[in-house]
């Protein structure tokens, strides 16, 4: 891909991709504030660099539950890949294995599990929405497990769709060919059009559970034995509560600014929710990440990680397997430029102080 940054590769995905799929992947709540928060936020924040520190050698590696990645960016679970490419999730796992890092699967994935995680040559992750039926839940559950995923990353900010407007306006639903084939009974399911709204809010309506509460989160650590993460807090409060429930990990996440409008942006309560953990999760952030820069930050704030979701999609868009690699490849580079002008040669020593010193 011939650009220098993601926002060149913005704009060339959206001239690669129908306008309902490119208002699907780019749209946000109502007024899409909290949406352009999320990057806005990063903008706002400054690094106080060190100086006369030796960084000819920088170790940009990490470990996120216990396993090793290359560069501390995930890929972020998005819907719907097949949208963008018509090898969808595969040509997505298999870039993200190319550079080194976790694939977290959506449960509104256009490729099934199984598939996924045999084209994968890195971790896979399965991203987790709850729905009415617990057996068709626990069904899931097994069926990821069974199929090679090793960790469940369980989002609990969509009792309901978040109204996207972009969405109502152009009557979403998935082309004809293409189906939700991690719906957890034996059949796959399309998302079909709606007369007043879009047919993703009519599907999440009609199967997902509004009552999720913390004690479903305790239920789904006696029904499998992989780690759970939370993903969706912007409370410290609500961090605590996830620790206490067995999880893992949590993602400090506002649904891309696709669910409630207004709400923070995430890098805004980071350390916050970071410092109510202290320690007991690992803690990773989603939302607004654009450059290495916004990287160093997030990690200086508390995350062990961050996760990317838009500009997978867009170099998904552009060149498949190759731009999902060419994204994280891109931002590995911006990360270790980012980190030898502020004094940091490894990962840990990417500090607080770095913010506030």
């Amino acid at each position: 891909m011939e650009v220098i940054n993601l926002a060149e590769l913005e704009e060339l995905a959206r001239g690669r991709l129908p306008q309902f799929v490119w208002d699907y992947f780019a749209s946000g709540a109502h007024d899409e504030l909290t949406l352009h928060r999320n990057v806005a936020a990063y903008r706002e924040i400054v690094l106080h660099y060190r100086v006369l520190v030796d960084v000819g050698t920088r170790v940009l590696e990490t470990q996120v539950l216990g396993q090793a990645v290359r560069l501390p960016v995930l890929v972020a679970p998005t819907a719907f890949h097949r949208l963008a490419h018509s090898e969808g999730e595969r040509a997505s796992v298999q870039g993200a294995g190319d550079a080194g890092t976790v694939f977290i699967l959506s449960t509104l994935s256009n490729t099934r599990v199984e598939e996924v995680v045999a084209a994968a040559s890195g971790p896979v992750w399965f991203q987790l929405y709850v729905y009415k039926d617990r057996g068709a839940t626990r069904t899931l559950v097994e069926r990821v497990e069974a199929a090679g995923c090793s960790a469940l990353v369980v989002t609990v900010d969509a009792p309901l769709l978040g109204r996207r407007e972009r969405d109502v306006r152009n009557r979403f639903a998935l082309p004809s060919e293409l189906r939700i084939e991690n719906l957890a009974g034996s059949d796959s399911e399309r998302v079909a059009g709606a007369v007043a709204d879009s047919g993703l809010a009519a599907y999440f309506a009609s199967v997902l559970d509004p009552t999720l509460s913390w004690s479903d989160i305790a239920w789904l650590r006696t029904i499998t034995r992989l780690p759970i993460v939370v993903k969706g807090v912007v409370r410290a409060d609500d961090a605590r509560h996830a620790v206490a429930a067995g999880a893992a990990g949590v993602v400090v996440s506002n649904h891309g600014g696709r669910q409630l409008d207004t709400a923070p942006a995430t890098i805004e309560v980071l350390a916050r929710v970071a410092d109510a953990i202290g320690g007991g999760a690992e803690v990773y952030v989603d939302g607004g990440v654009r450059r290495g820069t916004d990287i160093v930050k997030a990690l200086a704030l508390g995350a062990r990680a961050v996760l990317i979701g838009r500009p997978i999609l867009w170099g998904l868009a552009v060149d498949g397997r190759a731009g999902v690699a060419a994204v994280l490849a891109l931002l590995r580079s911006e990360l270790d430029l980012a980190m030898a002008l502020c004094g940091c040669p490894t990962i840990s020593s990417i500090q607080r102080d770095l913010i506030e010193p």
